[in-house]
C-alpha cells in the first residue's frame, strides 16, 4: 500500500505491524530507528496516528462482528457465569465496599511487583519484553497457581472475578482509550492523510475477513469463538485494552466467556509481542 503512493517501504511497516499490532508503545519505541536509519522524519507522528486511528477502528469492529456471529448462528454461553470484566446490573445495585476496592488494588500491586522482578530477570537473560507483559504473566501465575487455602494479610480470598476488580478494569480501559484519543495531533500529518487512511482501510477490510473466515471457524464456531472474534477485532488494529473492552461489552450483553478472557490476553499481550519483535527487524532488513 505504501508503494502505491511512492512512499518508502518502512512507512508501510509503520502503518502496519509496528503501530496496529504493537500499539502506541511499540510505535514510539521504534520511531527513532525509522527516523535515523531510513530518513523518515515524521516516523513518530505516523506511528502514533496509525495506532490511534487503529484503536478507533478496532473499537468499531469487535462488537458488531460478535453480534453478527451470535445472531446468525444463535450462539449462547454454555453456562451462566460471573463477569470477568465489567459489572452486571445486580452487582451495580449491591455496590462495592472500600475494603473490597483496596483489596483488589493490593492484589494488582503484588502482581506488578512480581512482574517487575520477572522482567528484570528476563532482561538479564538477554530477552527484552515490555513491562506490562511480565506483570500480566505474574498475575496469571498468582491467580492460577496460588492455593485457595493460602493465607492473606487482608483475611479475604484472592480477588479473582470480584466486582471490585471488574470496576478497576472498567476504569482502566476507559482511561487508556481517553488518553490515546486526547493525544492526537492530526495537523502534523495533513500531507500523509490519504496514504494513512488508505492503509488503515485496507487493513480494516483484511482484518474483518480474517476474523470471519479464519478466527471464528478455527475457534470452533461457538459462543466462546464469537467473543474471541470480538477480541481479535480489538487486537488486529488496536491493542490489548481495546480487545478487552470489546470482549467486555459483548460479555455484559450476552454472557461471560472465561475461555476468551484467558486466550486473548495471553495471545495479545504476550505471544504477539514476542512475534512482533522478530517480524519488525525481519521486514526492515528484507524490504527496508
Amino acid at each position: 500500500m505504501a508503494a502505491l503512493f511512492d512512499l518508502p517501504s518502512p512507512v508501510g511497516l509503520l502503518g502496519g505491524s509496528v503501530s496496529l499490532i504493537g500499539g502506541h508503545g511499540t510505535a514510539i519505541a521504534w520511531a527513532p530507528r525509522f527516523a535515523e536509519d531510513y530518513g523518515i522524519t515524521s516516523a513518530m507522528e505516523i506511528g502514533v496516528a496509525s495506532a490511534t486511528f487503529g484503536l478507533i477502528l478496532a473499537s468499531l469492529m469487535g462488537g458488531p462482528i460478535a453480534k453478527f456471529l451470535i445472531t446468525r448462528y444463535d450462539l449462547k454461553p454454555a453456562h451462566r457465569e460471573p463477569q470477568d470484566v465489567g459489572l452486571s446490573e445486580q452487582q451495580r445495585a449491591t455496590g462495592i465496599g472500600h475494603l473490597d476496592f483496596l483489596d483488589a488494588i493490593l492484589a494488582i500491586h503484588i502482581s506488578i511487583i512480581l512482574g517487575w522482578i520477572l522482567n528484570e530477570s528476563v532482561e538479564q537473560a538477554g530477552l527484552k519484553l515490555p513491562l506490562f507483559v511480565t506483570c500480566l504473566f505474574a498475575g496469571i501465575l498468582l491467580t492460577n497457581l496460588r492455593p485457595k487455602s493460602f493465607p492473606r494479610i487482608t483475611g479475604t480470598a484472592w480477588p479473582t472475578r470480584k466486582p471490585a476488580m471488574a470496576l478497576i478494569a472498567d476504569i482502566s480501559l476507559g482511561t487508556f482509550l481517553a488518553m490515546s484519543l486526547m493525544s492526537m495531533q492530526l495537523w502534523t500529518l495533513v500531507e500523509l492523510a490519504g496514504p494513512i487512511f488508505t492503509m488503515l482501510g485496507a487493513q480494516f477490510a483484511l482484518a474483518v475477513l480474517v476474523n470471519l473466515f479464519i478466527v471464528f471457524p478455527a475457534m470452533g464456531r461457538s459462543y466462546d469463538a464469537a467473543v474471541v472474534s470480538a477480541g481479535f477485532g480489538g487486537i488486529s488494529l488496536g491493542s490489548t485494552p481495546t480487545a478487552m473492552a470489546n470482549m467486555a461489552a459483548v460479555a455484559q450483553r450476552y454472557g461471560a466467556s472465561h475461555l476468551a478472557f484467558i486466550i486473548v490476553p495471553l495471545v495479545c499481550a504476550f505471544f504477539i509481542d514476542l512475534v512482533n519483535a522478530l517480524l519488525i527487524p525481519f521486514f526492515l532488513s528484507h524490504f527496508g
